[in-house]
């Protein structure tokens, strides 16, 4: 390794993770945090983990997101590593699936994602570096039956990561996607254990995923470690996806 990349290894990056008060956002922010990068976190509820700036904000709306960003930039600086985790879902088969349902989940989901990573665009493109980050997910890639919304808003990031990828590659800027299966939350505690049973039987690996999992590879995606790595879906599932 040389000087300048052990330099760069350990440098303090500005991270902000939208829906980052609970579940797989949550634990990307106390990762990021442990890295020793300063970190802020989106929500609704404006909560955050110990240690990252809360911020309420509601991807749906872009004046909120245009105050987010000014917040943590007062506050730390421009936004270096942007994760877009947030996210909702209505999930319903397509034939009672109301345009409201679907207007909804693509609001928050891609939309919400877009109107973060052009905020963050700009100033990156201007220092020259920046990571982007889109958190989709195996139903993404695999489809899920009565999750019509909810598949095609988390497919959606692929084409965004993709393009922006070749759009700001040539100014230091990487966009990846990462795509999580079927990871340990308050959610899925929620799950009948025959239910979670039949689930772990269709994942190679025969098993749940930790938040931590997912949180690893933002880690290295964010770091030095991943600065050739962009346009790539990196699936955390487990082996239930491969092959898309």
């Amino acid at each position: 390794m040389t000087a300048a990349e052990q330099e760069a290894s350990t440098e303090s990056r500005v991270v902000l993770v939208t829906g980052g008060s609970r579940g797989i956002g949550r634990g990307i922010a106390e990762r990021m945090v442990r890295a020793g990068h300063r970190v802020a976190a989106t929500s609704r509820s404006g909560e955050a983990p110990a240690g990252v700036l809360g911020i309420e904000c509601d991807v749906t709306d872009a004046g909120q997101v245009e105050a987010a960003f000014a917040q943590v930039e007062a506050a730390y600086g421009p936004v270096e590593v942007l994760v877009a985790n947030a996210g909702i879902n209505r999930d319903t088969l397509v034939m009672r699936m109301s345009d409201e349902d679907w207007d909804a989940v693509i609001a928050a989901n891609l939309t919400g994602a877009f109107r973060v990573a052009r905020q963050a665009a700009r100033p990156m493109i201007r220092n020259r570096f920046g990571r982007i980050i889109f958190i989709s997910s195996v139903v993404g890639l695999l489809g899920s039956a009565g999750q019509v919304n909810y598949a095609a808003s988390k497919s959606g990031l692929v084409g965004m990561a993709r393009s922006l990828a070749r759009e700001l590659g040539s100014r230091g800027v990487t966009a990846n996607v990462v795509a999580p299966g079927f990871i340990k939350t308050a959610m899925t505690d929620e799950l009948d254990d025959k239910l979670v049973a039949k689930y772990a039987e269709q994942i190679p690996l025969g098993r749940f995923g930790e938040v931590d999992d997912v949180a690893g590879v933002i880690e290295f995606l964010a770091g030095p470690s991943g600065s050739y790595v962009t346009g790539a879906v990196i699936p955390v599932d487990g082996g239930l996806g491969m092959g898309h």
